[in-house]
């Protein structure tokens, strides 16, 4: 007789993966998509939409990502302090300028689940302007784009 049962991961299946990627000279939609497949575990045979399957992501260099186009001027990112009147705009360049990490991060973070479990996902992104990680001790390896 076939078992014709339906596989369902549990907590204890799970195995996590490291790995890392050198942002310099990517373009910033492109690397995004590829990061946020690996953050939901997509890219396994596992794959449930309901758990965090997802691996750990390094990214380095992320002052040195790309952007097509005009962006780096007609680009802006908002935010409001919730008073009347308080709503702020920021271009691309002077994100990057100051915090160049936030970046990439809002770019993964519009492409994941607007829930608990987006948040668990974008967890596991660890983003670094220059070339430098504290996560030498995990051995990453490189993300294959």
């Amino acid at each position: 007789m076939v078992d014709r049962r339906t596989f369902s991961p549990r907590a204890g299946d799970i195995k996590r993966d490291w790995y890392i990627v050198d942002a310099d000279g990517l373009t910033l939609g492109r690397l995004a998509s590829v990061i946020a497949q690996v953050l939901r575990g997509k890219n396994k045979p596992t794959y449930a939409p309901h758990m965090d399957m997802g691996d750990f992501v390094i990214v380095v260099n992320a002052e040195r990502i790309q952007v097509t186009g005009n962006k780096e001027t007609e680009k802006f990112y908002y935010k409001h302090s919730g008073y009347p009147g308080g709503l702020r705009a920021t271009m691309l360049r002077d994100v990057r300028a100051r915090f160049p990490e936030r970046i990439l991060k809002s770019a993964v973070k519009g492409m994941l689940p607007r829930n608990t479990l987006g948040e668990a996902q974008l967890s596991k992104l660890k983003v670094y302007a220059g070339s430098d990680h504290p996560h030498a001790a995990q051995q990453p390896k490189p993300l294959p784009l």
